[in-house]
C-alpha cells in the first residue's frame, strides 16, 4: 500500500474538491491520502468522508508558512487535532493576512496598470485561504499574462514589481501549534531551499521529520535526505504537491510513499 501525504484542494490554491482529489487518489492504487492546504484544516473533515467512502486511510494535515532568521519556510503538520482551538485560532489570523495581502498585491498591479480587483481574486479563490496563485489565475482569464508561470515571473514571486511579503509564524512558533494541536513537524520539500543550515535548528526547536520523497527531488537529494533524517532520528514522508490542474498537470501519485513509513509516524504521534 502507498501514500500521497502533500495534497491539495479548492480550499486553499489546488484546483480539486476532496471529493475530486480522492477519487484520484483511488485511481492512482493510492491507500492512504494527507490533506495539508496552505493554512487551513476547512477541507479536512470533507475529505476525510470521501476517503472512507473509497476505503482510503486519511490523514488531516496542514502547510503553514513560517519563517527562522527571515527565511521562508514551509512546515507540514500531520494528524492534527481538528477541534484544537489555539490551531482554530491561528489558522484564522493566517488566513486574515493572506487576505489583507491580496489587496495589497492588486493594488500593486493596480499601479502597474493592470485592471483588476481584489473581489476578482477572492471570487476565483472562493476559500478562506487565497493566494498569489489565485491572483495568477485572474491574469491569465483577464488576458495580462498567457500562464500562471507567467504572472509569478513577471509579477508575483519575490523580487516582481507585485511582489508583497507576508507576516509569518516563527518556525519555533509553528512546530510549538503543531505540537499542541497533537501533531507531528515536517520540514517540506528541504531541496527547495538550498539551505541545509536550518535543519539543525529546526530539530533543535523540535522538528519531527523531513519529507524526502518529494516531485521536484531527484534521487541523489532524496537520498540526502534520507540520510540527514537517519543522522538526526527524524521521520521521513513523501508526497507530490498536487495542486489538481492549477499548475499544467495533476500531479496525485507522481511521489508514492510505502506504507511503513506512514506506520513509522502513526508510531511516532502515538508517543
Amino acid at each position: 500500500m502507498y501514500a500521497d501525504l502533500h495534497l491539495h484542494t479548492h480550499y486553499s490554491d489546488g484546483t480539486y474538491t476532496p471529493e475530486e482529489l480522492a477519487e484520484r487518489g483511488r485511481e492512482q492504487g493510492l491507500g492512504v491520502l494527507a490533506l495539508t492546504d496552505h493554512d487551513t484544516i476547512d477541507g479536512c473533515r470533507q475529505m476525510a468522508l470521501a476517503c472512507a467512502e473509497r476505503d482510503i486511510e486519511f490523514v488531516s494535515g496542514c502547510e503553514f508558512t513560517v519563517e527562522l532568521d527571515g527565511f521562508e519556510i514551509h512546515l507540514l503538520g500531520y494528524f492534527l487535532n481538528l477541534d484544537c482551538s489555539r490551531l482554530i485560532e491561528e489558522l484564522e489570523k493566517s488566513q486574515n493576512v493572506r487576505q489583507n495581502r491580496i489587496h495589497e498585491i492588486v493594488s500593486r498591479l493596480n499601479k502597474l496598470g493592470i485592471e483588476i480587483t481584489s473581489n476578482d481574486v477572492l471570487d476565483v479563490a472562493n476559500c478562506n485561504s487565497p493566494g498569489r496563485p489565485h491572483i495568477g489565475r485572474v491574469l491569465v482569464t483577464k488576458g495580462h499574462c498567457r500562464s500562471l508561470d507567467e504572472s509569478f515571473q513577471k509579477y508575483l514571486k519575490k523580487g516582481k514589481p507585485a511582489w508583497v511579503p507576508k507576516a509569518k509564524m516563527t518556525a519555533p512558533q509553528g512546530i510549538e501549534l503543531i505540537h499542541e494541536a497533537g501533531g507531528l513537524a515536517v520540514i517540506a520539500h528541504p531541496g527547495l531551499y538550498h539551505r541545509d543550515d536550518v535543519i539543525g535548528p529546526l530539530v533543535g526547536a523540535g522538528l519531527d521529520g523531513i519529507e524526502c520523497f518529494y516531485t521536484r527531488h531527484s534521487t541523489a537529494m532524496t537520498e540526502h535526505y534520507l540520510m540527514l533524517a537517519e543522522q538526526y532520528g527524524l521521520i521521513v514522508t513523501g508526497g507530490s504537491d498536487c495542486h489538481g490542474e492549477n499548475k499544467g498537470r495533476p500531479l496525485i501519485g507522481a511521489v508514492k510513499l510505502p506504507y511503513s513509513y506512514v506506520e513509522r509516524m502513526k508510531s511516532a504521534v502515538s508517543v
